[in-house]
């Protein structure tokens, strides 16, 4: 979900495991020349997700990497299939309340640009939940600091990678 920290956690778990890190909406940002916010605004929601596969699919060849998905990847049907055929894949999960506590001020989520960011919230969460628990692993991060949780997911990447 949007704001859990994927980027944060994924950038320390890169630095743990020695393993190179990648960020798929900064790459897409990179090769846009616009950030996240201004793609949904002048191209729109569909085609962000247009790029979004784009550059997921061709990361996800690549193999051995901490990959950052942006929030709505997963969702995608085709990003969710080969994600779970060659990766292991991590939910970080946290509260509604939580997680607009962190963006509260921010216009930095194009989804979140309404009158009600907890209403937008709650229903992005409730549409995407049931596939966000497709994910191998589900790490409940609201009373977990970000060295915990790269401990939790490191833990289970050394066990499963043997």
């Amino acid at each position: 979900m949007m704001g859990v920290g994927k980027s944060t956690v994924g950038k320390s778990l890169s630095v743990y495991l020695k393993i190179p890190f990648i960020d798929v909406d900064r790459l897409i940002e990179e090769k846009e020349g616009s950030n996240i916010e201004q793609i949904f605004s002048k191209k729109g929601e569909a085609y962000f997700r247009e790029k979004e596969r784009e550059a997921t699919l061709k990361i996800l060849d690549r193999g051995n990497l901490v990959i950052a998905l942006g929030g709505g990847a997963f969702i995608d049907n085709i990003i969710r299939k080969k994600v779970l055929k060659t990766c292991l894949s991590f939910w970080l999960d946290a509260k509604i309340k939580f997680l607009l506590t962190r963006f509260a001020k921010s216009k930095k989520r194009p989804l979140l640009n309404n009158n009600d960011a907890e209403k937008t919230m709650n229903k992005i969460y409730l549409n995407r939940k049931n596939i966000y628990k497709l994910a191998n692993f589900r790490i409940d991060c609201d009373k977990l600091n970000k060295l915990a949780v790269v401990k939790k997911i490191s833990e289970i990447y050394e066990n499963n990678s043997n």
